[in-house]
């Protein structure tokens, strides 16, 4: 064993966490979540998610992609689902006890959490690293005021012992100016027929992205080559049957544990000042 693996504290091997490279959109795109302008069909998207703990491929198809503007960053996700179901409605529900697709981005000393079902409802988080709560600047500004309502300490889910400690999570937070749609290619709720499953569409405005920008003074929008850290995944209310072993979670880059938020093993989004390469139309 390395030296290297035998120092990475994280429960997936660090040579194994996805990388991608994001695109420039090549005009504004319309969120209604049908994800079927052009540059979306040309954009680049992941591989079939994998179990969120041990990699194993899902049983139903998803696949995201990711593009980008001076205004927006832009996500989509692609879900194949035979029966689609949603229940919640209302806005900040928990909306991981519906089957859904979650976001999670990262900067350096705080992150976001992101997840919506089939009803287009979302639920939002904003976790900072209480270590780094007063040096990287969050404590002077009154949005992070930890006497708020719906603030209170975190430590992980499934992963305890993370090396940064705990952190602090604002389920007060609303991400200025987010723009989402959902659309379902079925019947929403309806199992009398078999559906093909549902479309998610993100635009979320750089400049609401400031919170998570501000410890290292990264760009927004990114400059071209910039890195950052982003999470994809879906989680569902069923799992396949045995001997499957099925977790009934599955992510682009998975974790080796029942946890998102493990920032270091997020998919690792390359941002490139090149356009999306639309396909040549045939002659």
């Amino acid at each position: 064993m390395t030296m290297q693996a035998q120092s990475w504290p994280f429960p997936w091997p660090q040579d194994r966490i996805a990388s991608y490279t994001a695109r420039r959109a090549t005009a504004p795109l319309v969120i209604d979540g049908r994800l079927d302008e052009a540059d979306w069909q040309a954009a680049e998207k992941s591989p079939r998610f994998s179990h969120l703990v041990g990699g194993a491929p899902g049983i139903h198809d998803t696949r995201a992609a990711v593009l980008w503007d001076d205004q927006y960053l832009y996500v989509g996700y692609w879900i194949e689902e035979p029966f689609v179901e949603a229940t919640l409605t209302e806005r900040d529900s928990l909306i991981y006890t519906n089957n859904d697709v979650e976001l999670f981005i990262a900067g350096r000393d705080a992150y976001y959490e992101f997840e919506i079902n089939a009803h287009n409802t979302i639920y939002e988080v904003f976790f900072i690293w209480e270590r780094e709560f007063v040096s990287s600047g969050y404590a002077a500004r009154p949005e992070f005021d930890r006497a708020h309502p719906g603030v209170k300490p975190f430590n992980g889910v499934g992963f305890k012992n993370h090396p940064r400690g705990p952190r602090i999570g604002y389920w007060n937070w609303d991400m200025p100016g987010l723009r989402t749609a959902v659309h379902v290619d079925g019947t929403l709720n309806d199992n009398r027929d078999r559906d093909r499953g549902w479309t998610v569409e993100l635009a979320i405005p750089w400049a609401s992205l400031a919170p998570l920008a501000m410890p290292d003074g990264r760009a927004l929008p990114p400059r071209d080559g910039d890195e950052w850290r982003m999470d994809f995944s879906r989680f569902n209310q069923y799992k396949e049957a045995p001997p499957s072993a099925d977790p009934g979670g599955w992510a682009w880059s998975p974790h080796g544990v029942w946890d998102s938020h493990v920032p270091e093993l997020f998919t690792k989004v390359r941002f490139s000042t090149t356009p999306v390469a639309r396909p040549t139309p045939p002659r």
